[in-house]
């Protein structure tokens, strides 16, 4: 049976490169919508080196009427990867975030209820969850109540419940109430809500791949919104200690892209998932200190060390980590790559690139708006 022809919108970044990759090496044509924002690709907007030549590209935005229905003519599905990505700038770039990530969502499902195409995969975020899950004393698993300003001016970083015993992260399965921190967690839901109530109503098969932090080749190194993994890559390229928020023993999930890239097309491929939302994740928690020290090894420095700053974002969280059963069991998903495995792929490719420490400048971004703490 002839494989399906693709649209990724927002496909010339480091994921849509990869999912590239991934959908022409299993047969699928693939076509490619971006709007080249010069923050992740430069003020010239040239197409990316790195970008698959077997590819077709599109230069144009999602909300541009004309470019996006040349783009869907003749697709039979859609991936939309189109999103400004970080937390802390959303929450001073709001106009810019909302009308790129949410409206052009609206765009595209706009229109797709005039033409419908049989699948639409959306790219959310684990950002969605805010805090993940934990375990009381008692043995309940439970949502965590917020942590105050004061608690955080006071650098304790922990959550306690209300009577002030401990809690204990555990995984976050799908089922967990969102519990929104950040207008760019705001987005992310909004356009997995978008996709998942309009595509069954046209028709279409709707799937919600939540992705948690995930690392690989192609990452805008430049971008200090782009991913812890690059901001600490980035540093160290530059001869300088990885920064890390309050004291670094925060634990995250992360994964590959190139695993990232295969739970994109187990999605399209998979009818059972339709109407769903997945975690996408290795499911292995590890402290943000401990992956900034395993960056600066794998990178070959042996005089650096991460420096704590004791600072806190407005909007970050303390644990969040991923219970991926869902996945295994509907999509027949498992991640492939060891975050050991990832770093040394990541620092082969790292082998000659420049990048530009932005990651200060972010930080006085966010300071000068009492966004940081």
């Amino acid at each position: 049976m002839p494989q399906k022809s693709i649209l990724i919108a927002g496909g010339a970044g480091f994921i849509g490169a990869h999912v590239t990759n991934e959908l022409l090496e299993h047969g699928y044509t693939v076509r490619i919508l971006d709007s080249l924002v010069p923050q992740v690709h430069g003020v010239d907007r040239r197409r990316p080196a790195y970008l698959n030549p077997d590819a077709e590209f599109i230069y144009g935005d999602l909300r541009d009427a004309t470019c996006l229905k040349k783009a869907l003519r003749g697709v039979e599905a859609v991936v939309n990867l189109v999103a400004l990505v970080g937390v802390g700038q959303s929450m001073y770039q709001i106009e810019e975030y909302t009308a790129v990530n949410n409206g052009g969502t609206a765009a595209l499902m706009q229109a797709l209820a005039r033409n419908p195409v049989e699948t639409i995969v959306v790219a959310s975020s684990m950002s969605i969850y805010g805090e993940g899950l934990y375990r009381d004393v008692d043995g309940q698993v439970r949502n965590a109540p917020p942590r105050t300003v004061e608690q955080m001016k006071a650098g304790y970083w922990e959550i306690d419940d209300e009577q002030g015993r401990p809690l204990t992260p555990v995984p976050t399965p799908e089922e967990k109430t969102p519990a929104l921190a950040s207008l760019y967690a705001l987005s992310k839901f909004d356009q997995e809500m978008m996709t998942i109530i309009l595509g069954p109503a046209y028709g279409m098969r709707a799937v919600a791949l939540r992705f948690f932090n995930t690392y690989g080749p192609y990452q805008a190194l430049s971008n200090p919104y782009t991913g812890v993994l690059s901001n600490f890559a980035a540093r160290v390229l530059n001869g300088k200690a990885p920064l890390i928020y309050e004291d670094g023993n925060q634990k995250r999930d992360f994964v590959s892209v190139y695993d990232v890239a295969c739970s994109v097309r187990l999605a399209i491929e998979t009818p059972s998932a339709s109407g769903q939302a997945f975690n996408i994740s290795s499911g292995q928690p590890m402290t943000v200190k401990d992956v900034a020290a395993k960056t600066i090894r794998c990178l070959g420095s042996d005089t650096l060390q991460p420096e704590i700053t004791g600072k806190y974002r407005v909007g970050d969280i303390r644990h969040c980590f991923a219970d991926i059963s869902k996945a295994r069991n509907v999509l027949g998903w498992r991640p492939a790559i060891s975050l050991e495995q990832g770093l040394e792929d990541l620092a082969s490719w790292l082998d000659g690139q420049k990048a530009e420490d932005r990651v200060v400048e972010a930080r006085q971004e966010l300071a000068v708006r009492g966004l940081m703490l």
